[in-house]
């Protein structure tokens, strides 16, 4: 783990593994362009993490005093603390409308998505079978809605666009295979969101 003794405090750490948080966090970081360290950890957690967060999981993004560890809060406080390139719309209203949108992803999408993204240690065949047809379905059912803007429910690229994106990046991971035919809203949303130069500094 990288010693925060030798970096300044008011630098962002990310502490960070492969999997689908620490990519939506790595995204975030790169479409607001904020300079962070990058501390990438594998199948080891340093004892020191503990110390960083209770849970023991990724990601965690640290600054000074503070370390979080929740996607969402780390999303919040970068958005309140950063107010370049920012990922939500500028009246109350719509940005409590995409906040919602945001939420009904995580509900919807991202609790099949992660089930099927499970450690093989508690990998459950039965539930992912479930989970795999429910988000096959739902994603081919919705796929039109990517034909209305050239992001999520938007013209800009934002917060769910953030969520979004890594979860289609792991479909074949995820053994999922989308009828081209019928899906291409959603083909050509995934090749605009990963052309992204972010999106590609997030992935390497």
């Amino acid at each position: 783990m990288i010693d925060a003794n030798d970096i300044p405090s008011s630098q962002l750490i990310l502490y960070a593994d492969d999997g689908y948080d620490s990519h939506v966090v790595r995204l975030l970081l790169e479409e607001k362009k904020l300079a962070y360290y990058l501390s990438r950890l594998h199948s080891e957690r340093p004892e020191d993490l503990t110390e960083l967060n209770p849970y023991h999981t990724l990601p965690v993004l640290q600054q000074r005093e503070i370390a979080l560890y929740e996607v969402n809060v780390i999303f919040e406080y970068l958005e309140e603390r950063y107010h370049t390139n920012k990922l939500l719309p500028e009246t109350p209203q719509e940005r409590a409308q995409f906040r919602q949108l945001a939420w009904r992803i995580q509900r919807d999408w991202l609790v099949l998505g992660k089930r099927l993204l499970t450690h093989p240690d508690s990998f459950n065949k039965a539930q992912a079978a479930v989970a795999k047809k429910q988000l096959s379905d739902s994603l081919i059912t919705l796929s039109p809605l990517f034909a209305h803007k050239p992001y999520f429910m938007a013209d800009e690229f934002g917060w769910c666009d953030v969520l979004l994106a890594p979860l289609l990046w792991r479909l074949d991971e995820m053994g999922i295979e989308l009828p081209r035919a019928i899906s291409r809203p959603l083909f050509e949303y995934q090749t605009r969101v990963f052309e992204r130069s972010s999106f590609q500094k997030s992935v390497r």
